[in-house]
Formats: structure tokens, sequence, C-alpha cells
């Protein structure tokens, strides 16, 4: 379950079960726990012990592998019925981040092309394993390639503010934002790392820290309220965040509080980027103002871990993101380039560019169970 640099990975496939990092048990513990059925994929997805935009689109794709691995059809139809059931509840698990959708449509895709050639049940499961398999390895390569490029656009001294969680936890492979900071680390320049807490879950104090720490970053911890007076007083030289949705026109939908850092950015001067892979872009949601955003459980925010802060009967909202218009962005840094304004444009030239190249996985011997093939 290694991972060089963090020494851990979210996700993987082990012989007819999906293997976890629990994130909901970070930092005090490292739980892994096998997922068997595609109804524990979708709870693990509802609970946040998978998340992370990257990383939920993998999860997805693994759990519909998952539902025909476990599917008793004998048939391609029959099997076709039990996976789009499985559909159904994992696109219903979380709402705002398109990449769940993207990778089921895939995942989905590869099957009905399967069936279309004529091909078994059990050559359907094997071609939605492997594509399941091709976009955790894409991601990887993906995440490669948003460090490179936003590594560049990081000075060779630099406090950098990041939100939330972007790292090797909430992808299949180094990070999005956090992928820059650590390429920037990597490539000699010398980065210091603001980490938003990210309430109302915490995931900056519990995730990002935690990983940054691996890296031998250096890294403070901030409260989000916190973030203006650091630009004020000239300790922020830029924000990078990461996406969990890219309108057309290029308005991002982002955890919760990165609108109001885009604000205080464009006050102060500071550059604010986004970095995220090319599937987060969503060409069927014109702007901003059409993303649907998930809204939480109110206890989230009434209670910290469980510890009650507010009044029995205390009413809470609880929206989970918000949406950055595109006009307080400097830059989209993604695995298919640079896009810049006017955003529309730039992010249509890129949808015609193609992605960073992965080589091919090795076609399934012969008479090989789905559930052990590709692994």
């Amino acid at each position: 379950m290694k991972r060089r640099g963090t020494g851990v990975r979210a996700i993987e496939w082990r012989g007819g079960t999906i293997r976890i990092l629990d994130q909901t048990k970070l930092p005090s513990a490292e739980v892994y726990v096998d997922l068997r059925r595609p109804g524990e994929v979708t709870q693990a997805i509802r609970t946040l012990a998978v998340r992370g935009a990257p990383l939920l689109g993998i999860t997805a794709a693994y759990g519909l592998a998952l539902s025909a691995a476990r599917s008793p059809a004998r048939g391609p139809k029959g099997l076709l019925r039990d996976m789009a059931r499985a559909e159904r509840s994992l696109l219903a698990s979380r709402p705002t981040a398109v990449n769940i959708a993207w990778a089921l449509r895939r995942a989905r895709g590869a099957a009905e092309a399967a069936v279309a050639a004529g091909e078994d049940a059990e050559a359907v499961r094997f071609a939605v394993l492997q594509e399941a398999h091709l976009i955790a390895q894409e991601d990887e390569i993906s995440c490669r390639a948003i460090g490179e490029r936003g590594a560049r656009l990081v000075p060779a001294v630099a406090n950098v503010l990041t939100h939330c969680n972007t790292g090797a936890l909430a992808t299949g492979g180094s990070g999005t934002a956090q992928g820059v900071i650590v390429a920037a680390h990597r490539a000699g320049k010398r980065v210091h790392v603001w980490v938003d807490e990210t309430r109302p879950l915490l995931q900056g104090a519990r995730l990002t820290a935690w990983e940054l720490g691996r890296f031998g970053i250096p890294h403070t911890l901030i409260a989000d309220v916190a973030a203006g007076s650091l630009m004020a007083r000239g300790l922020v030289d830029l924000v990078v965040v990461g996406a969990d949705r890219v309108a057309a026109n290029g308005d991002v939908a982002n955890k919760v509080g990165t609108y109001h850092l885009a604000v205080l950015a464009r006050h102060h001067g500071i550059p604010f980027y986004v970095a995220a892979p090319f599937s987060t872009v969503d060409p069927a949601v014109r702007t901003g103002r059409e993303i649907a955003v998930e809204e939480r459980d109110p206890s989230e925010v009434t209670a910290v871990l469980g510890v009650r802060l507010a009044p029995e009967g205390t009413t809470a909202a609880n929206p989970a993101f918000d949406v950055t218009p595109a006009t307080l962005i400097s830059a989209i840094i993604m695995d298919r380039g640079l896009a810049r304004r006017p955003f529309g444009a730039s992010l249509a030239r890129l949808g015609r560019a193609a992605g960073p190249r992965l080589p091919g996985l090795r076609a399934a011997p012969s008479g090989r169970d789905s559930r052990e093939a590709v692994g």
C-alpha cells in the first residue's frame, strides 16, 4: 500500500475488493477498509471515507467494476441491468463532483462496447475493470503534469496558501493543487505553505498538514478566518486550490471557503490559481450558477469531530462547496495545459488537445477471472 513521497495509497483494487484508506480516521490512525459490495462503496463516498474529485471518479469506476464482479448475471444484458442499479446509487452519492459521473460514463461505455462486440459476461466484467484501472493510471499521470506545469508559476521563495486537501489522499497521484506545491518543493524552491483548517470537517488540519509533514514541506496551520490578515501583511505570495467542477465559462466549484479566498486575493493583488484535471470540466454546465451545491448534515457544523459546539436545537446550514467566478481566477492549471482568460475559449481549446500520454494496459490472459485480472 506504499506510495513514494507520502507513504500511503488512498485506493487499490485487490482481487475482487476495493481497499481504501478511511480518511475519517486520519490523522490519528491509518485504517484500511475492504469494500466488498457496491452499497459499501456508495456509503464510503457519502461519509467522506474517500473524498476529493479525482479520487471520487476512480472510486466510482471501481465501484461499477465491483458491481459487475459481484453480479450473479450469466448474460451480458443482465449484467448491464445490475450495473445500472449500482450506477444510479453511485451518481447520487455526491452531486457536486463531476468526476463521479464522468468516470461512470467511461466505465459503462466500456461495458456497452464489449456487449456490442458480442463479448460474454466475463469479458464485459473485465472491460469495466480495465477501464477503472485506466482511469486510475491516467489520474496519476495527470497529477504529474499538473504539478510540473504549476510549479513554474511558483516563485523561487514563496508563501503559498491552500484550502482543503488536494494531495495523494484526494487523487490517484501526487495531487492537484498540492501536487503543484510538491513539484515546486522537489524543484528546489523554498516553499512554505499556509494550510487553511477548512471548516467544518477540517480537511486541511487533518489531511493536508499530515501529507505535507510526510513530504517535509514547511507549513503552518491557520484558522480559515486568518487568511485575509495574512494577505494584508504581505505574507501570502499566491493561492492554489483544487476544483470539484469547472463550468464551461471557467467558474469553479470547490470546497466551501474557496470563494472568499478568491475575493481576498483579488483585493490584495495576489495570484489565485485553480489546479484540476481536465476531467473536472463539465461542458454541459455553462456557468457556475448551474452547478448543484451539495448540502450536508448540519450536525457537521454544530459539532466538530463528535464534540458539540452549539447549543442543542441550534439551526445550521452546511453547504459543502461554493462557486468562484472565473473573473477572480488568474489561471486554471490542467493536465492538458494552462487555461487563462477568456476561459471559455481557453477551455474549449484544451478540450481539443490530447491529454497526457498513457501506455496501454495489457490484455487479459485467456480464461483469467476479471476479479484477478489487471492487478
